[in-house]
């Protein structure tokens, strides 16, 4: 480690900032709006629902120089240390023209009130930079977490497929400007630890994950910030304090993918964005699933290891990956533990870590040759929405047909994430059929008692999930079976 500087730095648009006042909680639309006068910038929600605060965050990995668009809201100021911001106040076309992405928004009427079209043209602009020819459903996903309350979405969708005919995206300035940001950015990493504040009241971001490891080693009770898509609304909605605060989404260590032996090694830090393409390809059934959860600029901030360090029963990841077997990598100092992933998950609030221990990496096994796999989950609107209940199967069968083994866990059912052990064991050694199933179905009372929420009420639960595992039945063997309705529904 080379030493402590007690600055955060990163570009904004096209001017290097350097900070030495900023607390740990402060965001990046805070301070643009407020610091920098950049309004174009809006705050919506505050939770990264709706996309009004879109900006772009360019950052240096293994593929060079990535622009992705993120929620300005829930985004950290600390999480910016050697990276490049770009606003909409930032886009320009040739001369006096408007940027292409704005052009096409203003000739194909995709705005109306104005208020989310800043939002909108940000990831639009994200998009056209890497797809400037995209398909519909390349819109759509793009688009996930961008919210229109009057235009609709037709017309926004129009202009993104006429994008490109007002200009090139290789001679857009981001583009042409690509060397010299690259460079820029690399001459910010000088290998330090940042510190900015003192006290409680500070941040840290560690040289890198040793750094990491003595930081929290000395102060387990800081917050660790990875992608601060949890975190943002303890901030936002909950007013919590976070100090000290310690950001380890650049963290290089913690953003490794390795598939060997059938086995995926996955860094805590890895985004869902960075893993999709691995995770799709070698574990077809999660592909879909990463797509629904948040929208674009959620899944480019949102990190897997996240998404298992903070526990929630709702949280998407851990069931799926229960029933894959995965096992779970702790670090604190120097050392190291491995444990099944199920394990770690002891009550609501409670996991398998010690203080000063944290999640490094996630080990998840790819499905036997012949091994079935599926993953459902189920949500009041198909994108952007948190889980009501979700299930995860791992079926194998023997020769015979019978069930060798099965492995089913659910979120949304229980306070964590949870094996349905009692159907389990009704379903080994039996015939896969739909008797087998319908008899099972009766252990899920041994195995869940779910709550009644805002999302779901505890009869919908139980009954979603015994239709989970039958729709699981119907689409491994192909038959066709009706799904079990409740009495008001019967009626």
């Amino acid at each position: 480690m080379a030493g402590t500087r007690n600055e955060i730095r990163f570009i904004l648009n096209g001017a290097d900032v350097a900070l030495k006042d900023v607390a740990p909680d402060a965001t990046l639309l805070d301070w643009l709006r407020l610091n920098r006068s950049l309004r174009g910038t809006k705050e919506g929600c505050a939770e990264g629902d709706c996309g009004a605060c879109t900006v772009l965050v360019g950052k240096l990995g293994g593929d060079g120089l990535v622009y992705e668009s993120v929620n300005a809201c829930i985004r950290f100021m600390g999480s910016l240390d050697g990276t490049h911001v770009v606003t909409v106040e930032h886009l320009r076309g040739n001369g006096e023209k408007l940027h292409p992405v704005q052009q096409a928004m203003v000739d194909f009427h995709g705005s109306q009130c104005g208020f989310c079209t800043p939002g909108f043209v940000m990831s639009l602009y994200a998009l056209w930079m890497k797809t400037p020819d995209p398909s519909n459903a390349a819109i759509e996903k793009a688009l996930q977490g961008n919210l229109c309350r009057c235009t609709g979405y037709e017309a926004i969708i129009r202009a993104a497929h006429a994008v490109s005919s007002y200009g090139k995206a290789a001679k857009d300035p981001l583009a042409l400007e690509r060397k010299d940001i690259t460079a820029r950015l690399k001459a910010l990493r000088d290998g330090a630890r940042v510190e900015v504040g003192s006290g409680k009241a500070r941040l840290v971001v560690p040289a890198d994950v040793d750094d990491f490891a003595a930081v929290l080693e000395k102060e387990p009770g800081a917050t660790i910030v990875a992608g601060s898509t949890d975190v943002g609304l303890w901030v936002t909605k909950h007013m919590r304090d976070i100090s000290p605060a310690v950001f380890i989404g650049g963290l290089e260590g913690l953003r490794t993918m390795l598939e060997k032996d059938g086995v995926i090694t996955i860094g805590a830090g890895v985004t869902y964005t960075e893993a999709f393409e691995t995770l799709s390809k070698h574990i077809p059934a999660l592909g879909p699933l990463v797509d629904r959860i948040g929208g674009e600029q959620v899944r480019n901030m949102g990190t897997i290891g996240g998404n298992i360090a903070n526990g929630s029963p709702i949280g998407d990841t851990p069931p799926p990956l229960i029933a894959l077997g995965a096992q779970l990598t702790l670090r604190k100092g120097k050392k190291r533990r491995t444990i099944p992933l199920e394990t770690f998950f002891i009550a609501y609030g409670k996991q398998d870590r010690q203080p000063g221990e944290f999640v490094e990496a996630v080990h998840v096994p790819v499905p036997a040759r012949g091994a079935k796999f599926a993953v459902y989950k189920v949500t009041k609107r198909r994108d952007e929405d948190i889980t009501a209940t979700l299930g995860a199967f791992y079926l194998t069968l023997a020769k015979d047909g019978t069930v060798a083994d099965i492995r089913i866990a659910y979120g949304g059912m229980a306070a964590t994430p949870k094996r349905a052990v009692a159907v389990e064991k009704a379903l080994i050694g039996k015939a896969w059929n739909e008797a087998t199933v319908e008899a099972a179905m009766a252990e899920y009372a041994k195995d869940f008692t779910p709550l009644t929420d805002m999302r779901a009420s505890a009869e919908y639960r139980a009954l979603a999930a015994k239709n989970l595992l039958l729709r699981f039945y119907v689409e491994t063997t192909g038959t066709k079976a009706p799904l079990q309705v409740s009495r008001s529904e019967a009626a």
